[in-house]
C-alpha cells in the first residue's frame, strides 16, 4: 500500500457533479458537504472496497481534508493512518447445477467462502422446512435446504445452522425468506467473499453454508411433485412445512482465491480546550469503505456508496473544517474506518489496538445508516434510553421539530451492525441513527423501496433522489449534538437500569 505522502486530490467531473448538484437556493454549509460526497463516490474513486487502490486514494483524501482543517494526526508513529491488516477468501468462479438446471451464481445462490471449504461438491438435496432439529431425520452427507425465516417461536440463523451441523450434513442451503419485509432480501449479491482480521484464526471446516434466492426454488425442485411457491408463502407467513428429499442431485465447482490485503483507518485529533476533560475524548465514527465493482445491476457495476457511507465521512469531514482547530471542551477523535461493510473490521481493529488508550474515550457517535431521502420528522436512535447520549439527543432535537423513538425493529439487529457496537462492547457509551418513519406512511414507502433497489447497490450513487432538507436538518442535529456532548460539564455514561449494558458485561467477563 502506498500512502505516504499528503496531497490532496481534485477529482475534476463536471457532468457528474452537476447531476449531483443540490438545488442552488440550499444552504453553503450543505452544498460544500455534497460537494465532497460526490468527490468521494464519484465513479472515479471506484466504490472504495476495501484493500483497493481506490480507496487508499479516499483514504488520502479524507487525511488532506484533516490536516487543512488544522487537525492533528491520530493514527499512531505521528501519522493519519492506521494500517488494519485482512485475509480475504473470494469465489472467482463457480458452475452450479441441480440435475441437469444450472444455477446463476450470485443471483440464483451465493456462498460463504471459508478456507476449508470444498471446491467440488457433489450430494443429494434434502429440504427440511425450518429446520427444527426433530424435522432433519437422515441428512448426513447432504446439503440441507432451510427457509430462512425470522419469526419469533421458530429457529433463528444460529439454531438452524447448530442442528443442520449436528446432523452431519454437508452444508446448507438457506433461502432468503421474502417474508420478512421489514428488510426484504436483495439480489443479486455484489461478489463472495469472506474478509476477516489477519490475526483472527482461520476456519478449518468444511461445512458449506449457502444462501438461495427464494425466486430460485423452483430450479432446485423441478421434477419433485412439489410446488415452490406454495412452499415459499407458507415459510414466509410461518405456517407448517413438509420435508422431503430432492431426486436431482446438487453438483457444484468452485474456483478460490486467497490473499492478504490491507487498508488504513483515516484518525484525526482536534484536541480540548479544558485540561480537565483530557481524558474524556468523544469518538466520531463513519466508514470509508463501500462495495467497489461487483456483479452488474441494470448495466452497472459500479457499486459508489454515496449514502453508504461516503456522505458521513464527508459530514465528518465538514465538522472539521467548521471548526478549523477551535477545540471544543473535550477532544474529539475523527475515526474514519475501513472494512466495515466486511465485518465492522476497522472499529474492531481500532479498539484492539486505540491509538489513544480506550480508558481515555468517554463515548462514541456514529453516523452510518442514514437515508435522508423523506422529511426528518422521526429519528430512530440505537440505545435511546440506555446511556445518557440518548438524553442529549433528547435535548438537541426539541427545538428542531423532529420526534425521536427506540429501535421499532430490533429484530434486523441494526445496533450491532455498525461501528458502534465495537465501542458498546468495550463498555463505551454509543449512539447510532437511522430516519424513522410512521406505520404506512410515504416515508415508510421511500425507505422500504431504498433497501429493496438502493442498499448496497449501483443505484445507491449521486443521481438517486434526496430530500436536500432532511439533510441538512440531521447535518444540523448532528453539529449541535456534538456541541453539547463535548462542551457540557458531565461525561457520558450507562443509564444505571440499561439491561444492554448488564447485557454487555457480562459477555465480557
Amino acid at each position: 500500500m502506498a500512502i505516504i505522502a499528503m496531497r490532496t486530490l481534485v477529482i475534476s467531473s463536471a457532468a457528474l457533479l452537476a447531476a449531483a448538484a443540490p438545488p442552488p437556493a440550499l444552504d453553503p454549509d450543505t452544498q460544500s458537504w455534497w460537494k465532497f460526497t460526490a468527490q468521494l463516490s464519484g465513479d472515479a474513486m471506484e466504490g472504495r472496497d476495501t484493500g483497493s487502490s481506490a480507496y487508499d486514494r479516499a483514504a488520502r483524501l479524507v487525511a488532506s481534508k484533516f490536516a487543512a482543517a488544522e487537525l492533528k494526526p491520530a493514527g499512531g508513529d505521528g501519522g493519519w493512518y492506521q494500517r488494519v491488516p485482512m485475509h480475504e477468501i473470494a469465489v472467482t468462479q463457480a458452475t452450479i447445477t441441480v440435475g441437469d438446471r444450472p444455477l446463476a451464481f450470485l443471483q440464483d445462490l451465493t456462498a460463504a467462502p471459508t478456507e476449508a471449504m470444498p471446491r467440488r461438491i457433489n450430494a443429494s438435496l434434502a429440504y427440511r422446512g425450518y429446520c427444527a432439529p426433530a424435522s432433519l431425520g437422515d441428512v448426513h452427507g447432504k446439503i440441507v435446504i432451510c427457509h430462512g425465516t425470522h419469526r419469533n417461536g421458530l429457529p433463528d440463523a444460529s439454531d438452524r445452522e447448530a442442528a443442520v451441523r449436528a446432523a452431519g450434513a454437508a452444508g446448507m442451503l438457506t433461502i432468503a425468506d421474502p417474508g420478512f419485509t421489514v428488510e426484504s432480501p436483495r439480489w443479486p449479491f455484489a461478489y463472495a467473499r469472506t474478509v476477516t482480521l489477519a490475526t483472527e484464526a482461520r476456519k478449518s471446516d468444511s461445512f458449506l453454508k449457502m444462501t438461495l434466492n427464494a425466486a430460485s426454488l423452483g430450479k432446485l425442485l423441478s421434477g419433485s411433485h412439489q410446488n415452490s411457491a406454495a412452499l415459499i408463502a407458507a415459510g414466509s407467513a410461518g405456517k407448517p412445512l413438509p420435508n422431503f428429499d430432492v431426486a436431482a442431485p446438487f453438483r457444484a465447482l468452485f474456483t478460490t482465491r486467497t490473499r492478504d490485503i490491507s487498508s488504513p483507518n483515516v484518525i484525526a485529533m482536534l484536541p480540548g480546550s479544558d485540561p480537565a476533560l483530557a481524558n474524556q475524548a468523544i469518538v466520531l465514527t463513519a466508514h470509508l469503505d463501500g462495495y467497489g465493482y461487483g456483479t452488474p445491476v441494470n448495466g452497472d457495476r459500479l457499486y459508489n456508496g454515496t449514502l453508504d457511507d461516503a456522505a458521513y465521512v464527508a459530514l465528518l469531514v465538514r465538522l472539521a473544517e467548521r471548526r478549523q482547530g477551535k477545540p471544543f471542551r473535550r477532544p474529539i477523535l475523527f475515526l474514519v474506518v475501513t472494512g466495515e461493510g466486511k465485518g465492522l473490521l476497522g472499529s474492531r481493529w481500532f479498539v484492539q489496538h486505540p491509538t489513544i488508550p480506550l480508558s481515555r474515550i468517554a463515548a462514541d457517535i456514529n453516523l452510518d445508516q442514514l437515508r435522508p431521502i423523506f422529511p426528518l420528522e422521526l429519528l430512530t436512535v440505537h440505545a435511546l434510553d440506555d446511556t445518557s447520549l440518548g438524553d442529549d439527543v433528547r435535548a438537541v432535537v426539541q427545538t428542531m421539530g423532529i420526534a425521536v423513538q427506540k429501535d421499532p425493529e430490533p429484530e434486523r439487529n441494526l445496533l450491532q451492525r455498525s461501528d458502534n457496537w465495537p465501542f458498546m462492547q468495550a463498555g463505551i457509551p454509543a449512539t447510532g441513527f437511522v430516519f424513522g418513519y410512521r406505520p404506512g406512511s410515504s416515508s415508510e414507502r421511500i425507505y422500504r423501496q431504498w433497501y429493496r433497489t438502493g442498499y448496497h447497490k449501483p443505484q445507491d450513487d449521486l443521481k438517486q433522489p434526496m430530500d436536500w432538507k432532511a439533510a441538512a436538518d440531521f447535518n444540523r442535529f448532528f453539529y449541535a449534538l456534538v456541541e453539547r456532548v463535548a462542551d457540557q460539564p458531565t461525561a457520558p455514561a450507562w443509564k444505571p437500569d440499561s439491561l444492554l449494558h448488564r447485557e454487555l458485561r457480562k459477555t465480557s467477563r
